[in-house]
C-alpha cells in the first residue's frame, strides 16, 4: 500500500448533512467529539466508508440531552456500554463515550467511562482501528502506529496480543479477517503466535457470534488466503470441524467458478464450499451453529442438487426443476463458471397454459387434466420454454393421443 496521509481525506461523508448537523450541535455545546475506527482508517487508504463511529469524553445523558434538544432522535442502543444510536436525515451514527476496560472474561467487558483519549485507543483490538480524526481539520490521531501498519500491510494487536485476545476471544476470528482485508505486507509474529496459542478459546464464544464473524470473513473479495491460514493454524478445526482437509481448496474453486462466471460473490455460497459435501454433516454443522432456517434450506438445496455440466438450456430446465439458486449454487461450487453464470439475468418462466386450456379442448374435468398438463409442462421445458404459441400447439397435439401414450 501507498503511505498513509497524515490528514483525514476530505470525503463525501464528512459532508453527510445529518452527520454535519450532529457534530455541529456537539460542539455548540461544549461536547468534543472525533471520528473513530473503520470510517477514519478506510478514508486514510481511500477505501467505501459505509458506517461513521464517533467518539466523545462526553457522557451519554448529556450526548442525549444535546441532540434531542436539537431535534436529532437518539436511541440508547448500547447505553450500558455508553454507545447510543443518533439517527439524522435517516442515517444512523454511533456515538460512544470513551472507555477503559475495567475487568474481561473473554466474552463480555466491565467497562468505566474515561476522558482520556489513549485509554479507549487501548482497549481496542488492532493499531488500525485505533484511529481518531477530527472533523473539522481532519486531523488523524494515532497512538499506537496505525498509521504505519496501515501502509505495511500490517495486522498488529495494540500492546501485547494476549492481553487483547483474553478481553475479547472473538479477536481471533477478527485476526483473520483483517488479514484477509487489510494484510498485504508481513504479518506481525507476536499477533500470529498469539491467537494460534489462543485457539481453544474459541470454545467459549456463543455459536451466533462465531458464525457472524465467518460470514464477515467470507463477504470479503477473496478470503481464500485467511481461510488456508486458519486452516493451518488449526483454527477452522476448532470452529469447523466438518470442514475437512480441502476446504480452502473447495472455497477457492467455488471463488474462481464465480469470478469467471460474472456472479455476485456471495458468503451463503462460500460457507457451503467450507462444509462437507454430505448433506446430513453439513446440515448438522449449521444447526450448531445456529444458522438460520433460510440458510438451512440452501445448504440443503445445493447439495441436492447433482451438477450436470451443459449448456444453458440444460441449465434452465434444471432450474426450473430445482430453483435458480440451488442449481447456481451446486455448479458454481463444482467449479462450471459456464454452467453458474447461465442464469444470470434469466427468470424461471410460467407454463403458458392452465387448466382451461385443457378443458377448451373437450377435456373433461378431473385427474385427466392434470396428467395432460404435466405431459405439456415437460415438453415445454425440454424445448426450451418456448411461447404461448406454441406450448398450444404442444397441448393439441398431446391432447389427442390416447391417455396411455400421454405419460
Amino acid at each position: 500500500m501507498n503511505a498513509v496521509a497524515d490528514v483525514l481525506p476530505d470525503a463525501s461523508w464528512r459532508h453527510h448533512r445529518g452527520l454535519v448537523r450532529i457534530i455541529a450541535l456537539m460542539h455548540g455545546a461544549g461536547l468534543p467529539v472525533r471520528f473513530v475506527g473503520g470510517a477514519v482508517r478506510d478514508s486514510l487508504i481511500g477505501a467505501a466508508v459505509t458506517d461513521v463511529d464517533l467518539a466523545t469524553p462526553a457522557l451519554p445523558a448529556d450526548v442525549t440531552r444535546v441532540l434531542a434538544a436539537g431535534g436529532v432522535k437518539v436511541v440508547p442502543t448500547g447505553i450500558d456500554h455508553g454507545t447510543v444510536t443518533a439517527v439524522a436525515d435517516s442515517k444512523p451514527y454511533e456515538i460512544t463515550t470513551l472507555r477503559r476496560d475495567v475487568s474481561t472474561d473473554g466474552r463480555h467487558a466491565t467497562v468505566a467511562f474515561s476522558d482520556d483519549w489513549r485509554d479507549d485507543a487501548a482497549r481496542r483490538d488492532f493499531t488500525i482501528n485505533a484511529l481518531y480524526a477530527d472533523p473539522a481539520t481532519g486531523e488523524v490521531f494515532d497512538d499506537f502506529g496505525g498509521r504505519a501498519d496501515l501502509s505495511a500491510g500490517c495486522v498488529r494487536f495494540i500492546g501485547d496480543p494476549a492481553a487483547r485476545i483474553a478481553e475479547d476471544h472473538l479477536r481471533i476470528l477478527r485476526y483473520y479477517r483483517f488479514a484477509a482485508r487489510f494484510g498485504s505486507g508481513a504479518r506481525d509474529a507476536a499477533s500470529h503466535a498469539a491467537v494460534v496459542a489462543a485457539a481453544p478459546a474459541l470454545m467459549t464464544l456463543s455459536r451466533e457470534r462465531v458464525a457472524d464473524e465467518v460470514m464477515k470473513l467470507l463477504a470479503l473479495p477473496d478470503p481464500v488466503g485467511a481461510v488456508t491460514a486458519m486452516a493451518d493454524d488449526g483454527i477452522l478445526a476448532t470452529i469447523l470441524p466438518e470442514s475437512g482437509d480441502d476446504a480452502s481448496g473447495r472455497l477457492a474453486v467455488l471463488i474462481a467458478a464465480e469470478a469467471a462466471s460474472g456472479t455476485a460473490a456471495s458468503s451463503a455460497r462460500r460457507l457451503i464450499a467450507l462444509l462437507p459435501p454430505d448433506a446430513a454433516l453439513a446440515d448438522k454443522a449449521a444447526t450448531r451453529l445456529k444458522m438460520s432456517k433460510r440458510l438451512r434450506k440452501r445448504i440443503a438445496a445445493a447439495r441436492g442438487v447433482v451438477p450436470v455440466p451443459g449448456a444453458a438450456p440444460q441449465v434452465r430446465a434444471a432450474a426450473y426443476r430445482h430453483g435458480a439458486e440451488a442449481v447456481t449454487d451446486a455448479l458454481l461450487l463444482a467449479g462450471d463458471a459456464a454452467g453458474g453464470g447461465a442464469l444470470i439475468g434469466w427468470d424461471i418462466p410460467r407454463l403458458p397454459v392452465g387448466g382451461n386450456d385443457v378443458l377448451a379442448r373437450g377435456i373433461s374435468a378431473g385427474p385427466d387434466v392434470a396428467a395432460l398438463l404435466k405431459t405439456v409442462e415437460d415438453q415445454w421445458v425440454a424445448e426450451g420454454f418456448p411461447d404461448r404459441a406454441r406450448t398450444l400447439a404442444l397441448l393439441d397435439q398431446i391432447s389427442g393421443l390416447p391417455s396411455e401414450l400421454r405419460q
